[in-house]
């Protein structure tokens, strides 16, 4: 496995909590979005999983210190 997977992957737990919370209270907020929250809280859960992974590939690269290194040496040649 990849540095950026392994990152990825628990980076993933933490932005799906984060778009299921801001899913969760959009609908749980919104009273014509309430009246169908049955429907909508399933929708919510599998949406805030397709979002998170590819959020959490482009998160990943810039939680490593050599991405920070090589956008220095870049603003230093600027």
């Amino acid at each position: 496995m990849s540095i950026r997977f392994q990152i990825a992957s628990l980076v993933f737990m933490m932005t799906n909590a984060v778009v299921f919370g801001v899913g969760l209270v959009s609908v749980l907020t919104f009273p014509s979005l309430a009246r169908h929250a049955f429907d909508l809280i399933p929708i919510v859960v599998l949406g805030s999983f397709i979002i998170s992974a590819p959020l959490s590939w482009m998160i990943a690269p810039r939680l490593q210190a050599r991405y920070w290194r090589r956008q220095q040496q870049l603003a230093a040649r600027s």
